[in-house]
């Protein structure tokens, strides 16, 4: 056990040091104007966070083909620049760097799990749609070998783009079913290339990204990846693929890499009440009592690599279990994400001892007041509403700070449901007129 905790800085590999332990988790923002460009509320927001004393933050998916998002309102970045959105994401970059911060862009392609109010035909290493009710995703088609290395070249401007206008780092999202994420689960990835077939090759997307954004950014910039310990999924990405992947990883000079899980077949992710894994491999029920849910699972990575410091997000609520999981080496870094929609400044009450406990918001937010109307409803329907309700919840949250309100945490996770997916269509409508 070390002396290490939350209030300690970091120093990476590529030499950059953030100032304290903790980190703000990427979350979904949507907050972009109808041509994906970064806006005043990302400003107001970034600045907010910042202020509030984390170490690093880390955005929402910014994605690296506007044709496949993982919502309308995400930030994207293709192609040549104009001054103007370069000047709009500069403006984001210096709001979330304010206080000493860091600010990682967090570079995603949503791949099959982008919604068919977005496109109809999504893509993916095969063409195997997403198992989930409602037609929430178009039956995706398989990528050529020729659109995979484009992919390859769009994280790697993107993340060019970030470091030019004022990013501190980037963060390559292969976790949560995200295409980097279906080219290495087996279940989704039914290749026979050299895209498909051993985890050698699932892994090539991934580790060619790795390598083409390093070249693009230097040494000296930090580049993350965010993996799947596991997709709790029978015959998915298993937990033994997953330290594979991270002893190659440290192989190639990351910064730091974030243990996470699950997919939108799986969400262990968001950690919902009637939605457990239902496969083979579950999140262990000891990993639940010490409240992070992937810290075991990146114990067991932090063993198998050498030079790499590790994070986790999801479920840390007190100070006490964050110490300790930095004091054992299990993890370097600990990512705090949904608390930070209701509490920006929760950060520096943390540090300072003013705060121990975290409010658990998830654990009180539902539809109705009984069992009938509650996240472990017997009622399939009602369980999916109340998860996508808490997520509208949070996300609106997010919205009202990009707005310059306060949180309302009076809202009910009924009128959060109908606010967030009017929101969605309302976007989703304004990009297609704006296309």
């Amino acid at each position: 056990m070390s002396d290490t905790t939350i209030n300690s800085p970091l120093t990476l590999p590529c030499g950059a040091t953030l100032k304290n332990r903790i980190a703000k988790g990427a979350m979904t923002e949507g907050l972009a104007d109808p041509q994906n460009r970064a806006t005043a509320r990302h400003v107001r927001l970034y600045e907010r966070w910042a202020d509030g004393g984390s170490g690093m933050l880390l955005t929402g998916n910014v994605q690296v083909d506007r044709r496949y998002l993982e919502r309308p309102g995400n930030v994207v970045i293709e192609g040549p620049q104009s001054n103007e959105q370069r000047a709009a994401l500069a403006a984001y970059a210096e709001a979330g760097t304010r206080n000493g911060t860091h600010l990682w862009m967090q570079l995603s392609h949503a791949g099959r799990q982008t919604p068919a109010a977005v496109t109809q035909e999504p893509v993916a290493p095969s063409a195997i749609e997403v198992e989930m009710p409602g037609g929430q995703f178009g039956k995706p088609r398989a990528l050529t070998g020729d659109e995979i290395e484009d992919i390859i070249q769009r994280f790697a401007h993107a993340a060019g783009i970030a470091r030019e206008t004022g990013f501190t780092g980037v963060q390559i999202h292969g976790a949560h079913g995200y295409l980097i994420s279906e080219f290495l689960n087996p279940r989704v990835n039914q290749r026979t290339d050299e895209w498909g077939g051993s985890l050698e090759n699932r892994a090539r997307l991934l580790m060619e990204t790795v390598k083409a954004v390093r070249a693009k950014v230097g040494a000296d910039f930090p580049i993350s990846v965010k993996l799947n310990s596991s997709d709790f999924q029978k015959g998915g990405f298993s937990h033994q693929d997953s330290i594979q992947v991270a002893k190659w990883l440290d192989d190639a000079g990351l910064d730091l890499l974030e243990v996470s899980g699950g997919n939108y077949e799986q969400p262990v992710m968001m950690d919902t009440e009637g939605f457990e894994p239902v496969y083979e491999e579950k999140v262990r029920s000891s990993t639940r009592k010490r409240e992070a849910y992937f810290l075991e699972y990146a114990s067991d990575i932090s063993k198998a690599v050498g030079k790499t410091p590790l994070m986790v997000t999801g479920g840390f609520r007190t100070t006490a279990a964050m110490n300790e999981a930095l004091a054992s080496g299990d993890t370097d870094v600990v990512g705090i994400a949904r608390p930070l929609c209701v509490d920006a400044a929760l950060p520096n009450k943390l540090l300072d001892g003013s705060v121990s406990e975290v409010r658990k918001w998830e654990k009180e937010l539902r539809l109705g007041p009984t069992r009938i109307f509650g996240p472990n409803s017997p009622i399939d329907l009602i369980r999916g509403l109340n998860a996508w309700g808490v997520q509208g919840w949070y996300c609106l949250q997010i919205m009202r700070m990009g707005d310059g309100q306060n949180p309302d945490t009076r809202m009910s996770v009924f009128k959060a449901l109908r606010s967030y997916m009017s929101n969605e269509q309302k976007a989703a409508k304004a990009m297609a007129k704006a296309a």
